[in-house]
């Protein structure tokens, strides 16, 4: 596909993107590591050489109390001018365009990153913050609004290209505009002109304080995905507002970090809210931004194309591809390492307070020391085990000239991402096998399938390096009956190799156990949901009716002695996955113990109470042992190293995996 529409220039205000793709703003904490900034800029300065059109960086805070903490970016003092410009000069030496994303978190900020009590338009505490918000009064208001206008001078002093104003996502200006964090009832807060005169204040004052000639993007919430807030009448005459208040264009955000709805996780179609910067474009005549879950410029390309927006902003897939852009200028979309959403090092790392990076890119945060180096001496390296970290071995072996060997004792290459991606709402991962398959075709790494590696045959071929990545067995716990034949291992589920019953009980309920249940499900839909659409359009059945033509759904009860259930997913994909199951019907039972497994189910004791959980099948999901007896047998006959699951078993870890590929790439 020849990409047209994705590389027409376009301005913004006076400034000219040679192409239409943004890479949005994301926190990602470099920062605050030693040599940080440094860090940073050279990040941003890889994307720019990838050829994005437009950068954003992570939000800087407009003042203290609204931002994400000392170490984190930040534009409220002259001092921070210093940091700011390292970034731009080193974007601009790299041909890039940067602008700087002026924040201010309010509810959302936290005082134990700040120091500082978090200020909102109203005292209502956010759930997903433990200190209830101070509410600003009419001077710290105008204090908060001049602060914006004078962290936009700091900025272009800074030599940033632009400005975006953070209005979006449940954070300060947002908090003013929606009716349920706004109580006011003063000239801030009562009806729709009141509540969203903050947010065109900011506006104003910011474009007062750069001058006519220098852009401003104003990032904007398009639908809060929150109960009784702002309309969609409301949203699309704030952007006319907006538009008035002379911003040169609307970046469109979806959702609140609150919001119980996904917004950006895997589960969530692709191009799933683009529908929302339509809608504010076919109102406003500036340049529109659509955003939120597109990950390849294919897609962007047809949505330009279709008139839906004029830009399209990508935040997470430049993690995974610093070179996304380029390449598919190139037309290499195979050679494209794709994001699959999966959250677990970007977002998930940021909430837990680490510093981001990304599952299919470790590279991602360590551009300098990192960077691939060729091998000064080339060996003849043997990768025993196909599964993720075997891969990211042996891509990062031949990129740096090594002779490399992958030897798979099954038939295909993925190990247990073939697990992943057969889960509804995980078919991502198919990108990320696709991803491997066309870098090591391409690096001319041989495959050997269904070849069982053993220590003599590596020492008689001559290898000089082995990198055992031969992951993990399933562990069958202790509990009597668990030999009897309606009891199947995990894997052998996912590998098709048992017939499933009607009604299940899962031994575990981690994360292997919430992608066992989902599977289950799907597999029990008789209508897909294109059909379902077809039959609801021309009238053929109901609803209901298709409920009707359904076969009874199975019953699935996930078992866990412990407390919690999906342990081991992400913390901003857990809560959706178990909604999600919690939906469907599936029983989750905790803190209980296992009597012993009979023909006719599993018998537990909950609260000194016994239990027969019936089943037609009893699925194990009860955590792996590592399969390492590959590197013990090769200890002291060659130089060998462990990575992935034989290494450490746990939940299965996909980021962990393809991270100690990559370490161990480089060392060899």
């Amino acid at each position: 596909m020849r990409l047209t529409k994705v590389f027409e220039p376009i301005q913004i205000g006076s400034l000219t993107l040679p192409n239409r793709i943004m890479m949005g703003s994301m926190h990602v904490g470099f920062e605050k590591l030693e040599d940080g900034v440094n860090r940073l800029a050279a990040f941003y300065a890889e994307r720019a050489r990838g050829e994005a059109g437009l950068i954003v960086t992570g939000g800087a805070a407009v003042l203290p109390e609204g931002g994400m903490g000392e170490p984190y970016c930040n534009v409220f003092r002259d001092e921070d001018m210093e940091a700011l410009r390292l970034i731009t000069t080193q974007v601009h030496e790299a041909k890039g365009r940067i602008a700087l994303q002026l924040f201010h978190a309010g509810r959302y900020a936290h005082k134990e990153q700040t120091g500082y009590d978090p200020v909102a338009p109203s005292p209502l505490q956010a759930p997903i913050n433990r200190t209830k918000p101070r509410e600003l009064g009419a001077e710290e208001i105008e204090f908060t609004i001049q602060a914006f206008a004078e962290g936009a001078i700091r900025a272009k002093k800074s030599g940033f290209d632009a400005v975006e104003i953070m209005g979006s996502e449940g954070y300060l200006i947002n908090q003013f505009l929606s009716p349920v964090t706004n109580k006011r009832d003063d000239e801030w807060g009562g009806d729709f002109s009141r509540r969203a005169r903050f947010g065109v204040e900011v506006a104003k004052r910011v474009r007062q304080a750069v001058g006519t000639d220098y852009p401003i993007i104003f990032r904007m919430s398009g639908i809060d995905l929150i109960p009784d807030s702002t309309t969609m009448e409301e949203t699309l005459l704030f952007a006319r507002m907006l538009e008035q208040a002379g911003m040169d264009a609307l970046n469109v955000g979806i959702g609140w970090h609150e919001s119980r709805v996904p917004t950006i996780a895997m589960m969530v179609p692709r191009g799933a809210y683009v529908w929302v910067a339509q809608q504010v474009k076919e109102v406003v005549g500036i340049p529109v931004i659509a955003s939120n879950r597109i990950n390849d410029l294919r897609q962007a390309e047809a949505i330009l194309q279709e008139g839906r927006s004029d830009l399209v902003s990508m935040a997470r897939p430049f993690l995974a591809d610093s070179q996304i852009v380029r390449k598919s200028r190139e037309s290499r979309y195979d050679e494209v390492n794709t994001c699959i959403a999966c959250n677990q090092a970007c977002l998930d790392h940021i909430f837990d307070g680490k510093v981001a990076s990304c599952l299919v890119n470790p590279l991602v945060g360590r551009e300098q020391e990192w960077a691939v180096a060729p091998a000064v001496t080339r060996k003849k390296v043997a990768v025993v085990g196909a599964g993720p970290a075997g891969l990211e071995a042996a891509r990062v072996l031949a990129e740096r000239g090594h002779r490399v060997v992958i030897m798979e004792k099954s038939w295909q290459i993925g190990g247990q991402l073939n697990y992943a991606r057969q889960v509804p709402g995980k078919e991502e991962f198919n990108e990320t096998l696709r991803y491997y398959k066309t870098q090591l075709n391409k690096l001319g790494v041989e495959i050997r399938l269904g070849c069982a590696a053993t220590a003599d045959a590596l020492e008689a071929e001559g290898f000089e390096e082995v990198v055992v990545a031969t992951g993990v067995i399933p562990r069958l716990p202790e509990i009597t009956g668990v030999d009897l034949a309606h009891v199947v291992r995990y894997d052998q589920v996912f590998d098709r190799q048992v017939k499933v019953g009607r009604t299940v009980a899962i031994v575990g309920a981690g994360g292997i156990a919430c992608d066992l249940s989902h599977l289950l499900l799907k597999e029990e839909e008789s209508i897909t949901p294109q059909v379902a659409k077809y039959l609801r359009e021309y009238q053929i059945l109901t609803e209901t009716g298709i409920e009707l033509m359904k076969p009874s759904k199975r019953k699935i009860y996930m078992l866990r002695r412990g407390k919690h259930v999906g342990t081991g997913l992400g913390k901003t994909t857990r809560w959706a996955v178990l909604d999600s199951l919690g939906r469907h019907g599936v029983e989750m039972i905790t803190q209980m113990t296992y009597k012993k497994i009979t023909p006719d189910g599993v018998l537990i004791s909950q609260q000194d109470e016994e239990r027969l959980i019936p089943a037609d099948t009893v699925i194990v999901a009860a955590g792996a042992t590592s399969n390492d007896s590959l590197f013990h047998a090769l200890q002291g006959r060659l130089p060998v190293h462990v990575i992935g699951g034989a290494r450490e078993a746990g939940e299965l870890d996909a980021k962990r995996a393809i991270r100690d590929g990559s370490e161990v790439g480089r060392i060899i």
